[in-house]
């Protein structure tokens, strides 16, 4: 349990600090000597039980690191205060606070009850705020992490594991600590180099420290040097507790914690998609797994996608390929059709999924949309901004854009059967499988705010409409988290040249760019962090925006020609 004693999380000294005493035979220092640091100062310590002094100057050379000006620190293993007391005068001298964590026998010997008494004495004497909790490291961090999932500021900056010697128990201690510790955090781990066990002994603290290292390489930075007594890294990865408290969820906590986003697409959308997966990584936080449907994508292609989430990224990254089954029931009906024919079981392998389209440009961390509550319904998407009531291939009404589509999937598999026959009754309707997917779902979406599918910025959403004068446009357009780049990749003639939708629609990789868009230059900014980077400057790219310029003339006289009952000379 925690001790009686335990601070509330800001408080100040346990006690007021006392004047020059003896405790067995042993000094206790005055208010006045309290701030010279635990090695100066009279503290209450056993001389012949300091195993920390000598790590002063190291740790005092690694305090830049930490950038807070209040540091929260963690101690798992405080035995009678030294190493505390040192952070709490010099780490924490203009600000912050620590939590100790320590068994003290359970108090159920003396001697844990007297270090106990000089933990509190000393930590005391500094002035500064401090926490002592009296209990094993496991259920202590448990209680912590379950306090922190409702902090304002979660987490630690600096950690300290001088607990067990044991594998097993230095690899729980680092585990849980781990979930605790800020971006940046500075964790110290004590005894690498003990040598009273052999280093490959399950009862060496190191084999649990490199089991954990192993697990989570790629995400610290070591600052230890390999002759070092203690290992010491930095933290590179973002904060994640992993688990979720009841009553502890409002709309800032994650309800769900691992983020699923769906991606399908062949070699033509491979760039774009690299586009969509490097913003969503630059924005988004916490642990994600990608699906990619492959729809025919390169060795290359693969190959440049793996590389967004390279093994050796600091994020919590997890790309997985996944490919349509042979007896795809919308099989022969082209790519369009694949965000539907990925839905069963077979192909997705999870409950919950954020399908995106590869022409977006995501700017803000879509875990907010992630935890969106769908109210029951199978389907969060967002009006359609083109068609905000539909069009004449469907009944009139609440019509969403499938760009963008939060799908609580088995809900959606409930009606599988119903929607493919949809897709193939719609398969020549206008927008096709988006048509399938407002039949079948049209009272059972859950509309989203515009700003996670910002579709036609620049063009067609500044047209007047009656449908859309009723829609929050002005807000979309002002600072969206998902930029749609709606229309084709090569708009043809007729497209060009239709005075009602000016600047006309089109993606901004193709051969007439985005004109009017306003975020076509972060597209192409983003485009540059890839492994496509310079592909605008190319002559390659040159050379097919030229081709695919004169296919769009060519198509264009042919049926203007074929409209007059004539042929092209």
């Amino acid at each position: 349990m925690v001790s009686s004693h335990t601070w509330e999380r800001y408080g100040r000294s346990l006690a007021a600090p006392q004047s020059a005493d003896t405790v067995n035979g042993l000094l206790l220092a005055s208010s006045e000597s309290a701030a010279t640091g635990c090695t100066d100062a009279n503290y209450v310590f056993t001389p012949t039980q300091d195993w920390f002094s000598f790590n002063e100057d190291r740790w005092r050379s690694l305090f830049p690191l930490v950038k807070s000006t209040a540091p929260r620190a963690l101690e798992i293993g405080s035995w009678e205060g030294r190493s505390a007391v040192f952070l709490l005068t010099e780490l924490c001298a203009r600000g912050g606070s620590l939590t100790c964590i320590d068994h003290f026998d359970l108090m159920q010997t003396a001697a844990g009850r007297e270090r106990y008494e000089k933990v509190v004495r000393n930590l005391s004497m500094t002035g500064k705020p401090f926490r002592v909790m009296e209990g094993f490291s496991t259920p202590m961090l448990m209680t912590i992490l379950q306090e922190e999932m409702t902090a304002i500021q979660p987490g630690f900056d600096w950690i300290y594991v001088d607990g067990s010697h044991e594998a097993d128990d230095t690899f729980l201690d680092a585990e849980m600590a781990w979930r605790l510790a800020r971006k940046g955090a500075v964790i110290i781990f004590d005894d690498y180099r003990w040598d009273k066990e052999p280093e490959d002994s399950d009862h060496h603290p190191k084999r649990g420290i490199d089991t954990f290292m192993t697990l989570h390489a790629a995400q610290f930075d070591v600052i230890s040097s390999p002759t070092e007594y203690q290992m010491i890294l930095q933290k590179k990865s973002e904060m994640r507790i992993g688990f979720l408290v009841k009553g502890a969820t409002s709309p800032e906590t994650p309800i769900y914690h691992d983020l699923h986003i769906v991606l399908t697409i062949d070699s033509a959308f491979a760039m774009p998609a690299a586009v969509a997966i490097q913003s969503i990584l630059s924005q988004t936080t916490g642990r994600i797994t990608l699906y990619i449907v492959d729809l025919g994508l390169s060795s290359s292609d693969r190959a440049r996608l793996r590389r967004l989430a390279a093994a050796d990224s600091p994020l919590d990254v997890t790309m997985v390929f996944l490919s349509l089954p042979e007896d795809d029931p919308l099989g022969g009906m082209g790519p369009t059709w694949a965000k539907i024919a990925m839905i069963p079981q077979t192909v997705l392998p999870v409950e919950r999924v954020l399908y995106l389209d590869a022409d977006v440009l995501v700017r803000a961390d879509l875990r907010a949309l992630w935890n969106t509550d769908l109210g029951g319904k199978p389907i969060g998407a967002t009006a359609d901004v083109g068609h905000p009531m539909g069009h004449a291939d469907v009944e009139r009404g609440p019509y969403f854009n499938a760009g963008v589509l939060l799908l609580d999937l088995a809900k959606v598999r409930a009606v599988l059967r119903e929607l493919f026959d949809a897709c193939r009754q719609r398969k020549d309707s206008l927008h096709r499988d988006q048509d399938a997917l407002n039949v079948v779902f049209r009272d059972e979406w859950h509309p989203l705010d515009l700003k996670w599918n910002a579709q036609g910025l620049g063009t067609y959403a500044d047209s007047v409409s009656v449908d859309r004068d009723a829609m929050d446009v002005a807000a979309m357009k002002a600072d969206p988290a998902v930029v749609h780049f709606t229309g084709p990749v090569n708009p043809g003639m007729a497209e060009v040249l239709n005075p009602y939708v000016q600047p006309y629609t089109s993606k901004p990789w193709g051969y007439a760019g985005a004109p009017g868009h306003p975020f076509a230059g972060e597209w192409w900014s983003a485009l540059e962090t890839t492994d496509w980077r310079g592909w605008r400057g190319s002559t390659e790219y040159s050379e097919y925006c030229v081709q695919k310029r004169e296919d769009a003339e060519r198509a264009g006289v042919d049926a203007f020609q074929q409209r007059i009952g004539g042929s092209r000379a």
